[in-house]
């Protein structure tokens, strides 16, 4: 009876093999998956006060690793999540450089005072030269972690990349803007020039008189103008971010981080080739409020396009945008309109953290199937950002990050003779098949009366059930 079970067991293995579908038949990347919970260096904030540093040397996965999730929060000295209107997170990014061997650097140092020849960025492959960061959002960041989709993942460590003498560390960056007891919440964080009382920059140099708003009035150590009266303790902050992570192999293929930006001034020209040195990315800009007085709801839509000649080639394997208040959502269009990836805002109507009512709490992502959107050098490309222009904004964002795969990732199976795409399985592929297993269990059964009949000569008989 022993032998019939191992028989019959055999043949519900293959039928099992032959029907699954062929993302299941994969022999894909086993790798564990790691999971670390990092803090940044601890920052004070009190009613008003921002935070806009940068941290050198802060703790991130060692080795050569493909990174598949990356996400951050801004929290209390307890561990409790901060809600946005109380510290609103402007911004944060996360960046890579090379550092000589042998020279220290703290998490506190700027990159500005070192030799040149001690100090090498390792920025992502996109076009913008001051957009270099590999991960980073604002407010939406708790609902918009990056997640790279299997079997693709963010190369790092990769001994062949780091330079000679060098070594790979990180920097972080945080934009916190303490917004408790303030005169205008929306205006703090927009970083109105008037709320902040702010006139030149931080380097000291006179803004411009047509400057009402943005990165230019909110750095590091300004003040927003709290109501008169109202106080409030200063507290320590914390920025806390968590890296999922797979031992680099094989069986993972890299993808590259591109972020295109709205306030992109590059204009094609007969020479233009689409290069990084052609782009200049302002980052921010300010909406206008609408002078229109019909009802239609477009009347109130600030909408930005851009074309961008693409100076590379692959796959489309994720994308989001990143906006601020007033943002309703961006696109990536190919030069026909057909939509490669779009991303929407979603915003909050409560008070407790992930839920600021008034607030973007989230941006949707795209995961096209992979090889379904190609990017071919060359093409030109379509960016749009929409904002709501009823009333003035100041220092917006229109930011548009995708990740690309130079190359699809083949599957690793077995039975390739056998196993289709369910798409592509055709009628006599489907015939094939069925003559296949028929084939298969006969030989099976020959197989099993063959050993039963042995055992019953050998003076064995089998157990009843």
């Amino acid at each position: 009876m022993e032998s019939n079970k191992e028989g019959w067991l055999l043949l519900v293995e293959l039928f099992l093999i032959l029907n699954l579908p062929y993302s299941l038949a994969f022999v894909g990347n086993e790798n564990k998956i790691n999971t670390a919970v990092f803090l940044s260096p601890k920052f004070v904030l009190g009613p008003g006060s921002v935070e806009n540093r940068f941290y050198y040397n802060v703790d991130f996965p060692k080795g050569h690793i493909a990174v598949k999730s990356f996400n951050a929060e801004v929290i209390d000295e307890a561990g409790n999540p901060v809600p946005l209107h109380e510290t609103y997170l402007h911004h944060w990014v996360v960046g890579r450089y090379y550092i000589r061997e042998g020279v220290e650097i703290s998490e506190f140092d700027d990159h500005a005072k070192f030799n040149s020849s001690d100090y090498i960025s390792g920025r992502n492959s996109g076009i913008c030269p001051n957009l270099g960061q590999f991960f980073g959002l604002g407010s939406e960041t708790r609902k918009t972690a990056t997640h790279v989709p299997d079997p693709y993942g963010i190369e790092f460590g990769n001994p062949a990349e780091v330079p000679s003498g060098f070594e790979e560390q990180w920097m972080l960056n945080i934009h916190a803007i303490d917004t408790r007891g303030v005169e205008d919440k929306l205006g703090c964080t927009e970083c109105r020039c008037d709320l902040y009382n702010v006139t030149v920059d931080e380097h000291g140099r006179p803004l411009r008189p047509d400057y009402k708003g943005g990165l230019l009035c909110c750095y590091d150590r300004t003040q927003c103008r709290v109501k008169q009266g109202f106080e409030g303790i200063r507290r320590t902050l914390y920025l806390r971010y968590t890296v999922k992570w797979v031992d680099m192999d094989s069986s993972v293929s890299p993808v590259k981080i591109y972020i295109f930006d709205i306030t992109d001034t590059w204009k094609r020209t007969p020479n233009s080739t689409g290069i990084k040195a052609e782009h200049e990315c302002k980052v921010e800009y300010d909406i206008e409020p609408s002078r229109a007085t019909g009802l239609a709801d477009d009347r109130y839509v600030d909408n930005r396009r851009i074309s961008l000649d693409m100076p590379f080639g692959g796959y489309l394997i994720y994308g989001v945008a990143h906006q601020h208040s007033g943002g309703i959502g961006s696109a990536l269009y190919r030069e026909d309109g057909q939509v490669m990836c779009s991303s929407l805002p979603t915003y909050g109507d409560g008070e407790e953290p992930g839920n600021e009512a008034g607030y973007i709490v989230g941006m949707t992502t795209c995961y096209p199937q992979p090889g379904a959107i190609e990017i071919s050098k060359g093409e030109t490309l379509i960016l749009e950002s929409n904002y709501s222009s009823i009333r003035h904004h100041t220092g917006v964002m229109g930011l548009f990050y995708i990740l690309v795969a130079d190359q699809l990732a083949e599957p690793m199976h077995t039975l390739h003779t056998v196993i289709q795409t369910q798409d592509s399985i055709t009628p006599s592929a489907i015939v094939w098949a069925l003559v296949a297993m028929i084939g298969l269990i006969a030989v099976v059964a020959v197989g099993i009366h063959y050993r039963f009949k042995r055992e019953k000569e050998d003076g064995y008989e089998a157990i009843g059930m």
